[in-house]
C-alpha cells in the first residue's frame, strides 16, 4: 500500500516539474511566478503527508494496541463410576473388588466422533493401570493398596489410543466377605501353628536335658540333685538309690536289683516321707504334662520293689489310678523303647 502512493507521488512531481519547466518558458511572469507558489505548497504538503507515513510505519507498536484473544473455557472433565470390579490379586482365587469415580477429557477439545466411546475408553486406561498394581498385592492388605492405587492413579494419563485422559478418585479396596474371613482363618492357624512349634521344641529341649545331660547316668543325675537342692549332701546321698533308678529307666537300661535299694532303709530329712521327696524331686524336674505318666512309672517301680504301701501313698497323693502287679518276675526288667512296661494296660 505504502509502495503504491509512493510511485503515484513520484508521478506527480515529474508531471508538475514539466508544466512548470513550460511555464517558466513561455508564460509571463505574472503567471508562472503563481504556478511556482502553487507548486511549493503542493510539495511541501506532500512531503509532511509522506513523512507522518513513514513515522507511522516505522513507529512501535504499543503492546495495549494488540489484540490478544481469550483463553478458551477449560473443558469440565467429565465422570462415570465403576462399582465392585474384581481386579486379580498376588494369590490365586482371592480377587480384590475395585471401586472409584473415574475422571476424564478428550484429548482433542474438537474431537466429538461418536463412532468412539470415549467413556469406555477411560475406565479400560484406569482398570489396567490399577490391574498393573493388585496383581503384586497380597489380598490381606487391601487398605493398603487403596491407598497405593489412590496416590497412582491420581494423576490424568492418555490411554493408549491416545484419544482420552482420565485419572481416578475415592479409590476403593476391599474383599468379599466370604475371601475376608478364609483369610482371618489362615492367618489365626498361622499363628496357632507357630505356637505349637514353639511349645514343642521347648518341650523336646527339655526332654533333651533330662536324657542326655540330666539322667545321663547315677551320677549326673546325683550331681544335678545336689544343685537343685542347694548343696544338701545328706539329701542327696539318701536319695541315691532313686536317682540311679531314674537314671537306669530314662536311658531303657536294666534296673538295679530292688536288695542294692531298701526304701525302708532311707531316712527322711526333717520328719518328710519318701512320697514328700517324690514331690520335691518332681517340682525340680517341672515336668508339666508328662508329670503323671512319669510318677505312674515311679509307683509301679516302688510296687514291684516290694513298697505296695509306699506305691498306694503315690497314687493317693498324686491322685492317680493304682498300679497292678507285673504278670511274672520277669516283665519288671523289660522295659519297652519308651520307658513304660509293657504289661501295664493303665
Amino acid at each position: 500500500m505504502s509502495s503504491g502512493r509512493n510511485t503515484v507521488m513520484i508521478y506527480l512531481c515529474v508531471i508538475g516539474g514539466v508544466l512548470l519547466a513550460g511555464l517558466v518558458a513561455f508564460a509571463p511572469w505574472e503567471i508562472w511566478l503563481s504556478a511556482v507558489a502553487l507548486a511549493l505548497v503542493v510539495a511541501v504538503g506532500s512531503l509532511y503527508r509522506f513523512v507522518m507515513a513513514r513515522r507511522r510505519t516505522t513507529a512501535p507498536i504499543e503492546p495495549s494496541s494488540l489484540y490478544v484473544p481469550p483463553p478458551p473455557p477449560p473443558v469440565e472433565p467429565r465422570e462415570q463410576r465403576v462399582d465392585q470390579v474384581p481386579l486379580p490379586s498376588q494369590e490365586d482365587d482371592y480377587d480384590f473388588l475395585f471401586s472409584a469415580v473415574v475422571l476424564w477429557t478428550p484429548v482433542d477439545r474438537l474431537w466429538d466422533d461418536k463412532r468412539v466411546n470415549l467413556a469406555a475408553l477411560a475406565m479400560d486406561a484406569i482398570l489396567k493401570r490399577a490391574r498393573e498394581i493388585t496383581e503384586h498385592r497380597e489380598p490381606g492388605r487391601a487398605s493398603l493398596v487403596a491407598h497405593e492405587l489412590g496416590g497412582i492413579l491420581g494423576t490424568m494419563q492418555k490411554d493408549p489410543t491416545g484419544h482420552v485422559q482420565a485419572m481416578a478418585e475415592s479409590v476403593q479396596v476391599t474383599l468379599s466377605a466370604q475371601d475376608q474371613e478364609r483369610l482371618d482363618k489362615l492367618a489365626e492357624v498361622r499363628k496357632d501353628r507357630v505356637v505349637w512349634e514353639h511349645d514343642r521344641k521347648y518341650e523336646q529341649s527339655k526332654r533333651e536335658y533330662l536324657e542326655e545331660d540330666v539322667l545321663k547316668d547315677t551320677g549326673s543325675a546325683v550331681v544335678w540333685w545336689l544343685v537343685k537342692n542347694d548343696d544338701q549332701v545328706e539329701k542327696t546321698v539318701n536319695d541315691i538309690g532313686l536317682l540311679s533308678t531314674l537314671a537306669s529307666a530314662a536311658n531303657n537300661r536294666k534296673l538295679p536289683d530292688a536288695t542294692s535299694y531298701e526304701f525302708s532303709a532311707m531316712p527322711s530329712v526333717n520328719g518328710a516321707s519318701p512320697v514328700d521327696d517324690l514331690a520335691a524331686f518332681l517340682h525340680a524336674l517341672d515336668l508339666e504334662g508328662q508329670r503323671d505318666l512319669f510318677v505312674h512309672q515311679i509307683a509301679l517301680l516302688v510296687h514291684n520293689y516290694g513298697r505296695p504301701d509306699v506305691a498306694e501313698e503315690i497314687v493317693r497323693r498324686f491322685d492317680l489310678a493304682e498300679p497292678s502287679a507285673p504278670p511274672d518276675s520277669d516283665a519288671r526288667n523289660d522295659p519297652d523303647v519308651d520307658g513304660q512296661n509293657p504289661w501295664n494296660d493303665q
